[in-house]
């Protein structure tokens, strides 16, 4: 099995897993010093290519930035050896409040607050930031802007709407015109809603794209497929993410980051499925978590998975489930049962 693909037409190689950095930035919980250094650690023991991660400005208020490259630092690694995804939109300032004023609750003991900038001026100085806050000596090859559904999907009235798509689109512009000076090697989105990302596809060529929550063992859709199939014929680099649907198909307690609940009418169809999927998988001595991995890179076009574990030994075995075939009999009872759909083609 070939360990890289192409990173879209921007002559880099994109390897297979590429770790997610939030954790370093003290998602829900604070990691200790040394945890967050043993994460990054693991990364290189147990890569077989160039180590990618992705990042953003948002994690931690730059926090993670700032871990990554005093982890990068002590490790003493090459700026070749590593690929640095950073996600553009997010500006550091002074925490003036108790806790951040973004995303309340979901960051634990930050010392700063963070402010969106979406523009054409906003997303280069958040480029800088950035730079700044990896220490000068690491830079991220690969951007792209952070959550643009997510800064439509406020909008007060359509009016409002189109003055934030050409806040996106001038943000993108400035960003293709850092590839253009040779700052960076690829401009790509990532975003939840992938009809954000088909829309802006229309005015954008991107040299990659990350679903996430999209393209998961529960979730995937043939309109989803077809344009993930329409994406590789362009040559377009495809990283899959969240493709746990928050951890909810492992056994969690989030669906899509929400709480969901057995009892609850509305939720009920989500664990019927649950329980059909883990008695299959019992079945066959395969793990909702294997199951989940090796679907993501059934269609042929997918590039990577991002993944953000919080312990180093996932890592490893992360690794080896992508060496595992799983048998087809068990794809076929998944199909059987509609756990997938049965008319999913690359299965």
């Amino acid at each position: 099995m070939d360990t890289t693909k192409q990173f879209g037409n921007s002559g880099l190689d994109c390897p297979r897993i590429i770790y997610g950095t939030s954790y370093l930035g003290n998602l829900y919980r604070e990691l200790t010093t040394e945890e967050k250094f043993s994460i990054i650690k693991e990364w290189f023991r147990v890569s077989d290519d160039r180590v990618m991660i992705d990042s953003a400005g948002k994690y931690g208020a730059g926090l993670a930035l700032e871990v990554i490259g005093e982890g990068l630092r002590k490790l003493n690694v090459a700026p070749d050896d590593i690929l640095i995804s950073n996600k553009l939109g997010w500006f550091r300032v002074p925490l003036t409040n108790e806790e951040p004023t973004f995303e309340p609750g979901a960051w634990a003991n930050l010392k700063h607050d963070a402010v969106q900038k979406i523009s054409y001026s906003g997303i280069l100085e958040c480029w800088e930031q950035g730079c700044e806050l990896l220490g000068g000596r690491y830079k991220p090859q690969i951007v792209s802007v952070h959550d643009p559904d997510e800064y439509l999907e406020v909008a007060k009235d359509a009016a409002d709407r189109e003055a934030r798509l050409k806040d996106i689109l001038g943000a993108y512009k400035a960003l293709f015109e850092l590839k253009e000076k040779g700052e960076v090697k690829a401009v790509g989105i990532g975003s939840k809603d992938w009809l954000v990302i088909k829309e802006l596809y229309q005015k954008v060529k991107f040299d990659w794209v990350m679903f996430a929550n999209k393209f998961t063992l529960f979730h995937h859709p043939k309109p989803v497929v077809e344009f993930i199939e329409q994406l590789g014929k362009d040559s377009v680099c495809i990283i899959n993410s969240a493709i746990f649907n928050a951890g909810f198909i492992t056994g969690g307690e989030y669906f899509d980051y929400r709480i969901v609940n057995r009892s609850f009418p509305k939720d009920k169809h989500l664990f019927d499925w649950r329980d059909k999927l883990f008695a299959i998988c019992e079945k066959h001595k395969i793990t909702p978590g294997e199951a989940c991995l090796k679907f993501s890179f059934s269609a042929p076009q997918v590039c990577a998975v991002a993944l953000n574990p919080s312990k180093p030994k996932r890592m490893a075995r992360n690794k080896e489930i992508l060496k595992m075939e799983l048998p087809a009999e068990f794809w076929h009872e998944l199909k059987n049962e509609s756990v997938i759909d049965p008319n999913y083609r690359y299965l």
